[in-house]
């Protein structure tokens, strides 16, 4: 007789499940990169526009698609029709690429969060040469944080030829990462239900912690403000709406048949409709309230860097030409300088290439994103904080709840498939098929793990997953509104849902 197919617990633990999954690394450092790239506070109105155009009616055809054919992607478009199994293939093998290269951000969070509990932190100052007698000169020129994410971590090449060494230390990370990994999936639905709890609330709770500390800290003001003064002129360039219709597809998961899994573990008569409004709304909420979280950190770093080099020219003209102690100050600093030039020329033109041009505006206005964003500029943050080692504890914490929360759903889109088969699932056990995912994405992987490795991983991020994942959505458009169709989808449900969003989207 035929296994009978598992379920959530219930439907709270689905909604925490796709929240988990949805709710990932791009909330946290891709949309605050957007808001300071696309005009501030203006980038929401574009954005809330594709969630509601774009992101509520895909996720909901995805959950109704999973939950009324309970099946995994490639089960589920078969059904539609024998020509769409290769749909469903195409979802498989971008969340098997994803997986691949995903899984070594948590890597990086745990060789993190392992080096958080030194005291003073390591990318807190620069390390001494070999002689001792000075610091290392790589370092001094760029920075303590840069130089720990370059050479302590990464340990980066020159270019992607030149391969390298394998970083064995970032290896036993991975297969750290991984293992995490394997105990979460490892009974399928009976052992995430219960990570998921987890992994969707924790983040939240560290992000408040965040919020709090943040509206303290000394600039943060300058932060936010920069984030919700909305530039209203960018709201005419194209790449605004084009980021904010990317960003929108990309944090919710569409495509990769994770929602499709998770949706076929649901009672056929559960309300999708409404769980697509709830998780998108949580999801979208999630961005912007992470934003606030990380505007006011930038702010902090941005006016500590802008104060720092106001001191360091005040210093050094004080110095240069025998000033009185406190003669010079922030709001004086550009008179005196234009004094200094006139009245002694020569002495200020020799010291002029040394002094620095400080502006707030310049440091608020540097965008960074991904690996920049959470390993250099939010450790740089960090490192100048008071009890920074608990600060640094919490936030690569939160980024290993948040990468493995996402880990859960992308494994699920290729494992649900898997044990659907009945060719598969006849031979081998769950807990067999899940430890062969991990152990074959881990031993890929390693490559990530060479001093050529990040050349490797930007190619994966900026490619595996982006045209590909565009067609197998488009795809799924056409096979609902006009191969399936959605009177069938409609007239099958057995509780009252309505599929208007599904309409207004063909």
């Amino acid at each position: 007789m035929e296994k009978p197919r598992p379920l959530w617990d219930n439907s709270l633990q689905f909604v925490f499940a796709c929240i988990s999954y949805a709710v990932g690394l791009g909330n946290v450092w891709r949309f605050p990169y957007l808001c300071q790239l696309y005009g501030g506070g203006g980038f929401l109105i574009p954005y809330l526009i594709m969630l509601i155009v774009e992101g509520m009616p895909l996720l909901y055809l995805e959950l109704a698609v999973g939950q009324h054919f309970r099946q995994g992607s490639i089960g589920a478009w078969k059904t539609i029709s024998p020509y769409l199994s290769g749909v469903g293939i195409a979802s498989v093998m971008i969340s098997f690429f994803l997986c691949i290269y995903y899984n070594v951000i948590n890597s990086w969070a745990f060789w993190y969060l392992f080096h958080s509990f030194q005291d003073p932190l390591p990318w807190s100052t620069c390390p001494l040469n070999s002689n001792m007698t000075a610091y290392i000169e790589e370092c001094e020129k760029s920075s303590p944080t840069q130089y720990f994410w370059y050479r302590g971590t990464i340990n980066i090449s020159s270019s992607i030829s030149e391969s390298g060494t394998i970083q064995w230390e970032q290896v036993v990370c991975l297969i750290l990462a991984w293992f995490a990994v394997y105990l979460c999936i490892l009974r399928g639905p009976e052992s995430t239900g219960k990570v998921v709890y987890v992994t969707a609330s924790l983040p939240y709770l560290v992000l408040l912690i965040y919020l709090v500390r943040g509206l303290t800290l000394h600039g943060a003001i300058n932060g936010l403000a920069f984030m919700f003064t909305p530039k209203l002129d960018q709201l005419s360039n194209p790449k605004t709406w084009i980021s904010a219709a990317t960003q929108i597809f990309f944090s919710l998961g569409l495509g990769f048949g994770s929602l499709i899994a998770f949706a076929s573990y649901n009672e056929p008569n559960n309300n999708c409709e409404r769980h697509a409004i709830i998780v998108s709304l949580i999801n979208s909420g999630t961005s912007i309230f992470a934003s606030i979280v990380t505007f006011s950190i930038y702010g902090f770093k941005a006016t500590f860097n802008y104060e720092n080099c106001i001191n360091k020219v005040i210093i050094l003209l004080t110095n240069t030409f025998d000033l009185e102690e406190g003669y010079i100050n922030a709001d004086n600093l550009e008179d005196v300088k234009l004094y200094l030039n006139e009245t002694f020329h020569n002495e200020y033109a020799a010291i002029f290439p040394r002094i620095r041009n400080c502006s707030l505006e310049n440091e608020l206005s540097t965008a960074v994103q991904g690996a920049g964003l959470a390993f250099i500029v939010y450790t740089e943050a960090i490192k100048n904080m008071e009890i920074s080692q608990l600060w640094s504890i919490l936030y690569f914490f939160m980024l290993l709840m948040l990468g493995l929360g996402s880990m859960l759903g992308n494994t699920a889109a290729i494992l649900t498939p898997l044990t659907d088969s009945r060719f598969i699932s006849k031979y081998l056990p769950k807990e067999i098929i899940s430890g062969l995912l991990c152990f074959i994405s881990c031993i890929i992987g390693i490559i990530f793990t060479m001093e050529s490795g990040n050349y490797w991983f930007d190619i994966f991020n900026d490619y595996a997953a982006t045209l590909p994942l565009l067609l197998v959505v488009f795809v799924e458009i056409i096979a609902i509104c006009y191969v399936y169709g959605l009177n069938r989808v409609c007239s099958s449900q057995k509780t009252t849902q309505h599929m208007h969003w599904l309409s207004l989207d063909c």
